[in-house]
């Protein structure tokens, strides 16, 4: 279980609602021109589905007034119908149809009726075709933004320094990369297409009801108001909830990737119950901030509801007012119907769209603070890069000093000179800065002042990728990726042949357990490496290094997994190799730290004693203590 997964607690700030927003938009520039034919083709789809409800208003005042004229006797005119209907004391009937359009004496034109319906039902279907097309688009757009925003995450990955990996718990990193922005791409197609095509309808519909009425327009305006003040409260009492919705996610996520990675040694612990309580307050918590987010935003739609019900009761009451009073045809008063209908519906689908859209761009915020994390140093432009005329293993450290936090020294003027093709064996109690060490000469810390020089040029003037590349590092922590053995093997030199693949495992002994494998060296790994031991999985790992040949090799501990025998004929190997390149062994074996050219002994940043085996034992002084109480019993299993 990785020690990181303390620090992997999401940050605890606010959510810059309105900022992510507008950053989240940023990211579309590149789909700017996509974006404008989309928005141009919901224009037209939008415009279209506007004039619908005019066009079937216009065909329910033929119907009307053919009903009208038809029960009227024929000759007269429309004014000499109503002066009669005046006459017999109908004046509010005669009121009402003064706003129609009829002939007396002529029925329903159910040819003019076919027509009008006609062109409305081609009205809808270009609507519809339409509003197809722009939503592809939107679909493409979307698709290719989040599609560049994982390409962002993944190189901001490789930018990342170490230290920001120790903080964060693995669980947390990946439900970043993965749930937020699985989250962020699904919010973004079912909520942005509809936004626009809700805005512009809006937009539409509130302008043909000023064409129609513009009392009746102002009648449906009153309700907006409301609307805006419903939509605000409740989206601002929803949005902290999202945040912690995706905290707790992230927070859960960390804790059940550390629990299986870990899982035998939770279960020879027996910390089972322990993990399963911590896995039931985590999933509590967020089981409560999802609930609240969801409950809290559910309100939003069936209160907009309310509003948009009681905006339609106001437009029927006054829109029958006008009619009645020959202000308006019926014809009219229901294409103002529907276009209230038309204006609160969108209103509505904002409303209902708001618990998606908070919670998307809290996804956004999450995604952005992981690209906004600091980087690594910046690399040296290439005219400024320097490199070793030939690289042939040669490490000087030139009064060093470096420190993980301000307030606490680790290593403090340290000084060291390593020539081609030692070994270099470094030891000390734990915390002395033995892996720091080496951390710096790769730069995955970078040193706070001194120089460290390869070769005589100085490390900080290389690229990290050409630094590397002449450093091979086995980790006592060993990683197998899913793949086979031969892949493994290989994924540190490109291209390499499989009879170079099988020297590899032959020079790190790994060569005889690979070939008793069902498949040899095909036999496919899972990405725990399960299928093999411990001991050779890092044979595995060792062999990688080998085929990368590296000017400089890297040991950290890397044969604590193997038993005394591998350890050996490891050992023989390297002592093989190690005319030819220069290694650093930090090991508590003693076969190793008795074979080195140099032993390093390290306490509290600093190089307290150097020298061979013999020359530190006679010495008496730190390494010799240290021999006595770690390495005496190793003594006496190997001798």
């Amino acid at each position: 279980m990785s020690g990181a997964g303390t620090g992997g607690a999401p940050p605890q700030r606010s959510m810059d609602f309105k900022g992510s927003g507008k950053r989240l938009l940023g990211q579309f520039r590149p789909e700017r021109g996509r974006l404008l034919l989309m928005l141009a083709l919901v224009v037209a789809s939008v415009g279209l589905n506007v004039i619908g409800p005019k066009i079937l208003g216009h065909a329910t005042d033929l119907v009307f007034g053919g009903f009208i004229g038809g029960r009227l006797p024929e000759g007269l005119t429309k004014e000499q119908a109503l002066d009669g209907l005046r006459e017999r004391g109908d004046g509010g009937a005669a009121d009402m149809l003064s706003g129609m359009d009829f002939r007396p004496g002529h029925g329903v034109d159910f040819s003019a009726v076919g027509g009008v319906l006609l062109a409305a039902v081609a009205v809808y279907v270009a609507a519809g075709l339409l509003m197809l097309w722009g939503t592809r688009i939107s679909v493409r757009a979307i698709s290719r933004t989040v599609f560049r925003l994982r390409e962002q995450v993944e190189a901001k990955l490789s930018r990342l320094p170490l230290s920001y990996l120790d903080k964060q718990s693995r669980g947390e990193v990946l439900s970043r990369v993965t749930n937020d922005i699985d989250n962020l791409g699904q919010t973004l197609q079912q909520t942005m297409g509809q936004i626009v095509n809700s805005l512009l309808t809006i937009i539409g519909v509130l302008g043909v009801m000023f064409w129609i009425s513009p009392l009746l327009a102002l009648v449906a305006l009153v309700t907006v108001p409301l609307s805006a003040l419903v939509a605000t409260r409740v989206g601002k009492r929803a949005q902290p909830q999202f945040v912690d919705q995706w905290k707790s996610t992230g927070a859960l996520n960390a804790h059940i990737e550390e629990m299986y990675t870990g899982h035998s040694l939770v279960k020879v612990y027996g910390r089972q119950r322990e993990s399963a309580t911590v896995f039931a307050e985590q999933n509590e918590q967020l089981y409560k901030a999802g609930f609240m987010a969801q409950f809290i935003s559910g309100i939003m739609q069936p209160a907009m509801m309310f509003v948009g019900n009681l905006n339609y009761v106001l437009v029927a009451v006054v829109g029958g007012l006008r009619v009645a009073s020959g202000a308006l045809s019926i014809g009219d008063v229901q294409a103002f119907v529907q276009y209230s209908r038309q204006f609160s519906q969108p209103l509505n689908q904002v409303a209902s769209m708001a618990n998606l859209i908070q919670s998307g761009v809290a996804s956004a915020e999450r995604v952005f603070e992981l690209l906004d994390a600091e980087e690594q140093s910046a690399e040296p432009d290439e005219a400024h890069v320097q490199r070793p005329e030939r690289l042939r293993g040669q490490v000087e450290l030139r009064r060093v000093s470096f420190r993980y936090t301000e307030d606490t020294p680790l290593i403090e003027d340290l000084s060291l000179a390593v020539e081609p093709g030692q070994t270099v064996a470094i030891v000390g109690p734990t915390g002395a800065g033995k892996t720091t060490l080496v951390n710096l000469l790769l730069r995955f810390y970078e040193v706070r002042s001194g120089r460290i020089l390869l070769d005589g040029t100085d490390i900080a003037a290389m690229s990290r990728e050409e630094l590397r590349a002449g450093i091979g590092m086995v980790l006592q922590d060993t990683w197998l990726f899913g793949g086979t053995i031969a892949e493994n093997i290989a994924y540190g030199a490109q291209g390499a042949t499989r009879e170079q693949v099988e020297e590899a495992a032959r020079a790190a002994h790994a060569d005889r357990f690979i070939r008793t494998l069902p498949d040899g060296y095909d036999t496919v790994l899972d990405d725990e490496g399960a299928t093999v031991s411990a001991g050779e999985k890092q044979l595995i790992t060792i062999a990688r290094a080998f085929l990368s040949d590296p000017v400089i090799l890297v040991l950290d501990e890397a044969t604590s997994s193997v038993d005394t025998r591998t350890e050996v004929l490891i050992q023989r190997a390297m002592e093989r190799l190690a005319s030819e390149r220069t290694s650093f062994v930090i090991a508590h074996r003693l076969s190793t730290i008795r074979d080195a050219d140099v032993i390093l002994v390290m306490e509290n940043g600093s190089i307290v004693e150097q020298g061979d085996h013999a020359a530190l034992l006679a010495a008496d002084g730190a390494y010799a203590r240290l021999y006595q109480s770690q390495f005496a019993e190793a003594v006496a299993e190997v001798d």
